[in-house]
């Protein structure tokens, strides 16, 4: 089942990014790096479907994974990469388009790289990538020593440059704001995806808060002795990191069973363990 569940997100995804690509990114030719705007300076440069020298491009890169990396590692990449390649091909016949959708560039920029970060957040959350540049930081990463971040970094710019050539000032700027929005955007998507609250509890009746976390919300805790520094008195402290969505309850079930409660409530974005990231 949670298989399924995994499979049915990153599907969606893919053709979620494959179709807004397709519609806001390739008919305005923003290129934000990447092999999606690899594709759009052939397009500009060479003629022919910017979806199409995806789909090409894409498939490639998942030979030579398989030939470089093994098939274990290619594999990882295969389902969303191949998804995404076919959906931009399908969907140029399905829907074709000779220019973009609106007459507003800045409105369709904003919902291009805000999907775009929001699909690759998702990807990296669930350990998965849409290949492209991905496969090729990977072989930077076993044959080079070169800084797999920088590289990429590099490459994306390059191609950001290269478009202010192809397709003048107006397009090489909004490429190059959807290029510093984007890798700016993803990093904050990923932090909200697994964004968890992080409890101190100072209390006097620390057992049925604690059960309260086993059986009600399937999460650990640490509890150990502690004295008030002014009033001498002997409490308990309880820590224990929760879903976003539990924090509510387990503030509220404190506040009722002990009002006096002294409760520190921290966001955490990167907790690892059981029940968190293993």
């Amino acid at each position: 089942m949670e298989a399924v569940k995994r499979y049915g997100i990153l599907t969606v995804g893919s053709v979620v990014l494959g179709i807004s690509d397709y519609i806001f990114k390739f008919q305005n030719h923003f290129s934000f790096g990447g092999v999606s705007g690899i594709a759009v300076i052939m397009s500009g440069l060479l003629g022919g479907s910017a979806s199409t020298y995806t789909f090409v491009i894409n498939m490639l890169l998942l030979v030579v994974a398989f030939v470089l990396l093994g098939k274990e590692v290619a594999m990882r990449s295969a389902y969303v990469s191949v998804l995404y390649s076919v959906t931009l091909e399908v969907i140029q016949y399905v829907w074709p388009m000779s220019k973009p959708l609106t007459n507003q560039p800045v409105l369709e920029l904003v919902f291009c790289f805000m999907i775009i970060a929001v699909c690759s957040a998702i990807f990296f959350n669930m350990n998965a990538s849409s290949g492209g540049s991905d496969i090729i930081a990977l072989i930077l990463k076993k044959y080079t020593n070169v800084s797999i971040g920088t590289a990429l970094l590099v490459v994306d710019f390059i191609v950001v440059i290269v478009a202010f050539f192809v397709y003048g000032v107006t397009v090489g700027l909004f490429s190059l704001a959807g290029f510093l929005a984007k890798s700016f955007f993803i990093d904050t998507v990923i932090e909200s995806l697994n964004l968890c609250k992080y409890f101190t509890i100072i209390s006097k009746n620390a057992e049925p808060i604690c059960n309260y976390i086993n059986a009600e919300l399937n999460h650990g805790a640490t509890i150990y002795d502690a004295r008030g520094a002014y009033t001498k008195d002997n409490k308990q402290v309880v820590m224990t990191v929760v879903k976003r969505e539990q924090a509510r309850n387990l503030r509220n079930y404190v506040h009722k069973v002990d009002p006096d409660a002294f409760m520190m409530i921290t966001n955490s974005s990167e907790i690892i363990g059981k029940g968190f990231i293993e």
